[in-house]
């Protein structure tokens, strides 16, 4: 079914919008949340191609832009020049026209415990394709329940992303959990001629796992019993000997976040180059235990289905699977409806072809003939 119905909206789509006009993207398609609007942002930020979204978060409880989606947009904006209209709290339509990239490095303060992930994930196309190398500082959460922790980006999207040739490296200044935030990244990109296409279609074996169990202002036991909980876990399903960092912040510290928090993220590295994660994050009331072994469990549970690009990164890659220089191949552990709107907004920006086989919330093959973008800068200097 999902085959199909991306097959026809590929074919659809080829006749992509001339550079010059205003390419119309609906927000309240599939997941319609605000990942929607991020990739539409991203994607117009790289191509130069102008947009307009409108029905911003339509699904959602409080529809229209949010503090957090608002300073992702202006992130995006700062890289390349962008004129927006509609850019206020509440907002249901904006329309995104970008200029000229920009090689400058930048600060950007989120001013909550808003993600800086997905900020980050918002801006990395357009570094990647930017004139010169550029260092991004932001300000704001870095471990919340509502995407993934900020280890997530270091220890699988970074090293997918530099399997491709982006050269990409992030820095943990501080933590930032809810609810002021106040979590500091540095994240440090040199700019690509053209991205790589995504090869991740067979699973291989499990070489290694390891993990990180954190916490800030917290006793140190907390740490130790999320380890603990992992390691049961993960012996349960066959694996053992594996090493936890456990990293425990308290006041005083420079990397401790203002406000007590933890978590812990476990990789399993496999040896056809796929990375799988599981995390979690603590809450209050929520047993140090819980927290380790839902760690664990998501990770073993992705393990058994054989596929090495687990259920978070695979919608991340798309994007930079549209942009690539041949054709893509990947299997996700799980095919969510995230990476289908991702794949539907790809294709209606930037004209990439992509084929989906599998079904919803099952592991599925995903293959995407890419545009072939080149950064202009790097080819005309």
């Amino acid at each position: 079914m999902f085959k199909a119905f991306v097959e026809h909206k590929s074919r659809s789509t080829q006749a992509t919008p001339r550079r010059g006009f205003m390419i119309e993207v609906d927000g309240s398609m599939l997941e319609g949340g605000g990942q929607l609007l991020r990739v539409s942002v991203a994607l117009s930020a790289v191509t130069g191609k102008s947009i307009r979204v409108f029905n911003i978060r339509a699904k959602r409880s409080n529809p229209g832009l949010r503090p957090q989606h608002l300073k992702a947009v202006e992130a995006v904006a700062k890289l390349v020049g962008a004129r927006i209209s509609g850019l206020n709290v509440a907002s249901r339509e904006i329309e995104f026209v970008p200029s000229r990239a920009e090689a400058r490095d930048l600060e950007i303060d989120v001013g909550t415990a808003g993600s800086v992930g997905l900020i980050l994930q918002a801006m990395m196309p357009a570094m990647a394709f930017a004139p010169g190398p550029m260092t991004v500082v932001i300000k704001g959460g870095t471990n919340n329940p509502m995407a993934p922790p900020i280890d997530f980006l270091d220890r699988v999207l970074f090293p997918a992303l530099r399997s491709l040739g982006v050269s990409a490296s992030l820095e943990l200044v501080r933590r930032g959990f809810y609810p002021r935030g106040q979590g500091i990244v540095k994240v440090r990109m040199h700019p690509v001629m053209s991205v790589s296409p995504v090869a991740l279609a067979e699973f291989g074996e499990v070489r290694r796992i390891s993990g990180l169990a954190y916490s800030s202002r917290l006793p140190d036991h907390i740490v130790n019993r999320m380890v603990s909980a992992s390691k049961l876990m993960l012996s349960k399903a066959g694996y053992s000997d594996i090493p936890i960092i456990q990293e425990v912040l308290q006041q005083g510290d420079p990397r401790c976040a203002v406000d007590p928090g933890c978590g812990t993220i476990l990789v399993a590295e496999l040896s056809s180059g796929g990375i799988v994660a599981g995390d979690s994050i603590g809450e209050r009331g929520k047993p140090a235990e819980e927290v380790g072994t839902e760690a664990a469990q998501e990770l073993t549970e992705q393990l058994e289905r054989r596929a090495p690009v687990d259920r978070h990164l695979g919608d991340q890659l798309a994007v930079w699977m549209g942009l690539a220089k041949g054709t893509s191949v990947m299997r996700v552990c799980e095919l969510t409806l995230h990476m289908l709107t991702c794949v539907e907004v790809i294709q209606r920006i930037v004209g990439a072809r992509f084929t989906v086989d599998g079904e919803k919330e099952k592991p599925a093959t995903i293959t995407c003939e890419g545009i072939g973008l080149e950064n202009r800068a790097i080819r005309g200097a």
